[in-house]
């Protein structure tokens, strides 16, 4: 039960922080009002749509009436504070990166709660954080930011595989174990961002 509450709590957070992400990011591009609120529902629940869909269980949010309510409530904070937002240095890049983060662990545990192996889990991990950006920006008319130079998916990765590890030694779901992996991909990403650390491109690779 107390694994069951945890995994609900950190997707209802990761889901508000990807519909302010998504909302800010439609206002970016000048989309209209319905399309601020369409964006933030496909960023918010993007990536754990396509999660549930590999795992063949039922879609999370379209049996559950508080995450469309917290998408409305996520993109509604967007549009209401947006222009102080907009003050704020890299405000996307914070609720994104918090999003991903808790996203992580979420899709980490639902794998691991179907079953799946270790690989497979980590790698769910990342679809749930990753691709409702991935959508967003496709409908925004960006080249998806997991795609570029940038260093998006990689600390998803590394904190599932984090978690898996203590998974395997005992530790799921423990509070010290959830905190450790959000910080460990916030703080990789964050440091990704601050020290300019790039992926190499394809056409660069002199082999």
């Amino acid at each position: 039960m107390q694994t069951e509450t945890t995994l609900l709590l950190l997707d209802h957070i990761g889901v508000f922080f990807f519909a302010i992400s998504g909302f800010l990011a439609a206002g970016e591009r000048n989309l209209d009002l319905f399309g601020g609120y369409i964006i933030a529902f496909i960023t918010a629940f993007g990536g754990g749509t396509l999660r549930d869909i590999l795992l063949n269980t039922d879609v999370a949010w379209m049996q559950s009436l508080s995450h469309v309510s917290v998408v409305i409530i996520g993109a509604t904070v967007g549009l209401l504070f947006k222009k102080h937002l907009k003050k704020l240095r890299k405000t996307f890049f914070i609720f994104d990166t918090l999003g991903i983060s808790f996203f992580t662990i979420v899709g980490v545990q639902k794998g691991l709660a179907h079953d799946q192996i270790a690989v497979t889990a980590i790698f769910l991990g990342m679809i749930s954080a990753t691709f409702g950006g991935l959508f967003r920006d496709v409908l925004c008319n960006e080249i998806p930011l997991i795609f570029r130079k940038e260093i998006y998916a990689i600390p998803c990765l590394t904190g599932a595989g984090f978690y898996i590890t203590g998974d395997y030694f005992g530790f799921g779901s423990t509070t010290w174990l959830l905190t450790s992996c959000v910080a460990l991909i916030a703080i990789f990403r964050t440091c990704a961002v601050r020290y300019n650390w790039k992926m190499p491109i394809i056409n660069e690779l002199k082999l």
